[in-house]
């Protein structure tokens, strides 16, 4: 499953490396939230909001979505 994330940066035809540098974060960080094994804090996720202009909970619905 491809999450958001990854679907936005490939969107805007970018590489993790190019989308870490315009966050100031790392590729690995990038790959790791791309993957779901970890979840940026929430003024990255506000950030990644920013840069993209959509919604953090869209991009990040699974860390918004408290109902198992």
């Amino acid at each position: 499953m491809q999450t958001k994330l990854k679907i936005l940066r490939a969107e805007h035809n970018m590489t993790q490396e190019q989308l870490a540098k315009a966050l100031g974060t790392s590729q690995k960080a990038i790959s790791s939230w791309e993957v779901g094994t970890a979840t940026p804090k929430p003024p990255m996720m506000q950030k990644i909001e920013d840069y993209f202009g959509v919604p953090k909970e869209d991009i990040f619905f699974t860390a918004f979505n408290y109902s198992n």
